[in-house]
């Protein structure tokens, strides 16, 4: 007996993506991080021991990225995520201990809770992306990034992305895209079965934000346990979201799977393994990751084995 013998007539018939070949993911499962041919060549998994050297190589990524672009003398525009978070305070640390002015640096959250009309929390609402980042990295920088050029994904400022984006390119920015991958595979809140509503990929590919968008039943729980401590009456069913068109026009990638919970429980691995060796595919959208250069940092337990284990 098998998941996909016992699908057929069960709750779960219908519950996944229609695009998703669960066969296919299985298959990704037991491959560890061996190398694709599909992986630009310059992308590489990075395999961390513990969350402490996961937040503090995670963290020196940024700085150095923010340092490398100020000893250039260039604009830095970044993408950054609410999840992971722990990265944060060590991406602090190095900036200030290395005296790094970052008022070239522009900052893009790519999504934010929101109703199914756009509309977000206050920004002193502890659960609210723009709070946790002033209190987890900007507030936390000596020489910070000006409030100006910070961009929140309102439903006001989110349209405004492309073309900011647009104008730093031109001024010869680069683009870093710092991600954290779904329970469902998703990079920001792009769900996968948002593909259902495109013909192509190259359609799919163009799309740069949605407001409102409706979350996965598992992105919620994902979200109740990870963020709200099991309280999934406190978690939105809808946020707003950059899309592909923004984050695969990242010049460089920094991504995160910490998902890790200790006593032999996890809930990333089939997410992570997936996005490693599915092969770039819409339906699933994670998987166009290993195509960009950068890295992608994450706890060695979420390599596998992935077998059955009473906990």
């Amino acid at each position: 007996m098998d998941f996909l013998s016992t699908v057929k007539g069960s709750l779960l018939e219908g519950f996944y993506p229609k695009g998703w070949d669960m066969k296919r993911i299985d298959e990704c499962l037991d491959k560890g991080v061996a190398r694709e041919d599909f992986w630009h060549k310059d992308f590489n998994p990075v395999e961390c021991d513990n969350i402490y050297e996961f937040d503090t190589l995670m963290g020196h990524e940024i700085a150095l990225k923010i340092k490398e672009a100020a000893d250039k003398g260039e604009k830095l525009a970044m993408i950054l995520p609410v999840g992971p978070m722990g990265m944060y305070k060590w991406a602090s640390y190095f900036l200030n201990e290395w005296d790094v002015d970052c008022s070239h640096v522009y900052t893009f959250n790519m999504d934010e809770w929101a109703d199914a009309e756009g509309n977000t929390l206050s920004n002193d609402n502890p659960a609210s992306f723009e709070y946790s980042m002033k209190q987890a990295f900007f507030n936390k920088i000596n020489k910070t990034i000006p409030e100006a050029q910070r961009n929140f994904a309102t439903k006001e400022k989110l349209p405004t992305y492309p073309g900011k984006i647009a104008a730093l390119k031109a001024e010869g920015a680069k683009l870093v895209l710092v991600f954290g991958i779904g329970r469902m595979c998703h990079i920001a809140f792009w769900e996968p079965q948002f593909a259902d509503e495109f013909a192509s990929v190259e359609e799919w590919k163009k799309q740069c934000y949605r407001i409102g968008a409706k979350l996965h039943p598992l992105t919620i729980e994902q979200n109740a346990l990870t963020s709200f401590k099991s309280r999934t009456t406190l978690v939105p069913c809808s946020a707003n979201t950059i899309g592909p068109g923004l984050f695969l026009q990242a010049d460089y990638i920094i991504g995160g799977c910490d998902g890790v919970l200790g006593r032999g429980m996890q809930w990333q691995g089939m997410s992570f393994l997936t996005t490693l060796h599915y092969g770039p595919d819409m339906n699933i959208t994670s998987t166009f990751m290993p195509t960009l250069p950068g890295r992608l940092f994450y706890l060695k337990e979420l390599a596998g084995p992935l077998v059955a284990e009473c906990n």
